[in-house]
């Protein structure tokens, strides 16, 4: 069975930890895993089990800078350590091929790391195929025509000079790469695009008690989510606020999700400020997707793993574009195309007042799910691509 070693890490939310955990899903059909963790665990997230899971010391990124979570090393210590451990299971575990997620796209902070592992790569003395799993928008930090211009220069250097296959998650009928990346005819290599890649139901993680309750109650559901958290407070604490609104005229419950990653302190003032209401929060659930299959209206921010559960469940959507002084727009590039095509409505930050966000979520009770056609066989494509890659290749050998 061919080896893959797939490094992922997500820096502030986990969209990058969902969305390589569904391709790895598929991949550990046909292939043996290894899966490298750069980020905070997340307790009760499910990556398969037969998948080899290595977690480097975790680090995350607040405003432009790598900051450790765990506090009792530096981070110069921490990215020594971090890089040999990397290079470590590279030899033995001895891929035919190593996935870097998103990198060398965006995420150059982790070049301490990446760049003697690619390099171990080309001197190694087997046939190792290097591989970009790269999501549909390219998020790097606001910069003028001239950096970007050299920035996509270096992209493509180093696209040439280590990599064999670009998987783009994305379906052209909505985004091609060329929009977000116009050098795209100077890579040397293919670009593949494999749809997007959507969450499936946890299959080995049963629902808590929690869950079982708020997934068999008979009143209309209206769920509320935001990522990873580090960036859901302001919504959620308006959603909150707007809940009293919201008791007397509906009939739903609302169960709201603050993430794993939002601040203890924001999290306690949310869970006070909710208590005695018609909403219910909680940090985290395995089992949102579940949530959403259910329920009424989705309130959320628009990431790529949020944005992608909208489309497979086709739950009515009400989202609030997160951004970031220190990264381009992405969440509110993808959001505007799909309000156009009639698949979300977008909350816009004057509407982040109670009076305005319950008229918001009202109508958007009233209005009719609209059917789509888009490629969500992202996990599945990108595996058929790299066994026909990779097996293809044995064989011809």
């Amino acid at each position: 069975m061919k080896k893959i070693m797939f490094y992922c890490q997500y820096l502030a939310g986990m969209g990058h930890l969902v969305r390589s955990a569904e391709i790895i899903r598929s991949l550990v059909k046909d292939f043996e895993v290894c899966f490298i963790s750069g980020g905070q665990v997340v307790p009760g997230f499910e990556l398969p089990p037969t998948a080899k899971v290595i977690h480097l010391p975790a680090v995350w990124e607040e405003g432009s800078e790598l900051k450790p979570v765990d506090n009792s090393q530096s981070i110069e210590t921490i990215k020594e350590n971090r890089k040999n451990i990397l290079l470590k299971h590279f030899d033995q575990f001895e891929p035919d091929c190593l996935i870097t997620e998103c990198f060398p796209f965006s995420k150059h902070k982790l070049m301490f790391e990446l760049m003697p592992l690619l390099e171990r790569v080309k001197s190694s003395e087997r046939s190792v195929k290097v591989i970009c799993s790269l999501r549909d928008l390219i998020m790097t930090q606001p910069m003028t025509a001239r950096s970007r211009a050299k920035r996509q220069e270096k992209v493509c250097n180093l696209i040439n000079q280590y990599y064999d296959l670009v998987l783009f998650h994305a379906d052209p009928q909505i985004q091609k790469l060329e929009e977000c990346f116009p050098k795209v005819k100077d890579l040397n290599c293919e670009v593949y695009y494999t749809g997007y890649v959507a969450q499936s139901p946890p299959e080995d993680i049963a629902p808590t008690d929690e869950d079982l309750v708020g997934l068999s109650q008979e009143a209309p559901m209206i769920v509320a989510s935001v990522g990873g958290g580090r960036h859901g407070y302001q919504l959620l604490r308006t959603l909150v606020e707007t809940s009293p609104i919201l008791e007397t005229a509906l009939p739903h419950k609302i169960h709201a999700f603050a993430g794993p990653f939002m601040a203890e302190a924001e999290f306690l003032q949310l869970q006070t400020m909710a208590v005695g209401g018609n909403l219910t929060l909680r940090r985290y659930t395995s089992h949102l997707i579940d949530y959403m299959t259910q329920a009424e209206l989705s309130v959320s921010l628009a990431g790529y793993n949020t944005t992608m559960n909208i489309l497979r469940t086709g739950v009515r959507s009400l989202v609030f574009p997160s951004s970031s002084e220190h990264q381009t727009g992405e969440q509110t590039l993808r959001s505007e195309k799909l309000e156009r095509l009639g698949v979300v409505n977008i909350l816009h930050p004057d509407e982040l007042v109670p009076d305005r966000l319950a008229e918001k979520i009202i109508t958007c009770t009233h209005q009719k799910a609209v059917l789509h056609r888009f490629d969500l066989q992202g996990a599945q494509k990108s595996s058929l691509c790299l066994k026909a890659l990779l097996y293809s290749e044995a064989m011809a050998a």
